[in-house]
């Protein structure tokens, strides 16, 4: 069976990428249902599996062992998973901060003039992290190689820059209270 998957990973890889839709068929069950236990819903297993699935037939020239193919598909399909999950988590974060702020000020703000405003006013070396974080949606990893920063740098810088947004945005729902309460 890894002969195969040698094959046809060398002949997509010589130029005949239809041949990937073999590989497709014969692992797209099992990492269906790798994900789906991951991820706990087969809708979001099945973006994750095309996610994953895309990313290996665009990266496929940097599998060292083709004979290895299924096992290098899980890896990335592990990455994806994780992606998705901290997206979630990000997008139920920022619905609490939503939320709080609107009940603290009993008025609908509207969160991205307040967020941009608030990123805005932070120092330069913070404000890059959180941009390069959630707009440009980098892994920490990256973000330490693109600004040449040690990782724990940039988790630290992540910790304080989500303090000073909080304490902004804080500030200008109160702000917001205050005017509304005149």
């Amino acid at each position: 069976m890894s002969e195969t998957d040698k094959y046809y990973v060398e002949r997509c890889l010589d130029g005949h990428p239809d041949d990937f839709r073999y590989l497709v068929r014969r692992y797209q069950a099992a990492l269906l249902a790798n994900l789906a236990g991951k991820l706990g819903n087969r809708d979001r297993a099945e973006d994750a599996a095309q996610e994953a699935l895309v990313r290996a037939y665009f990266n496929m020239g940097k599998l060292r062992k083709p004979d290895s193919f299924f096992s290098w598909l899980l890896g990335i399909a592990d990455r994806v998973a994780k992606e998705q999950v901290r997206e979630e988590q990000i997008q139920r974060q920022r619905q609490i901060v939503r939320s709080s702020l609107q009940e603290s000020s009993g008025t609908e703000l509207s969160q991205d003039y307040a967020l941009e405003t608030a990123i805005a006013e932070l120092p330069e070396t913070y404000r890059q992290v959180i941009l390069l974080r959630y707009y440009g949606q980098h892994s920490c990893n990256k973000i330490a190689e693109r600004l040449s920063m040690p990782l724990g740098t940039v988790t630290k810088t992540l910790s304080r820059a989500y303090a000073m947004l909080r304490t902004s945005l804080n500030q200008q729902a109160q702000t917001e209270l205050h005017e509304v309460e005149k």
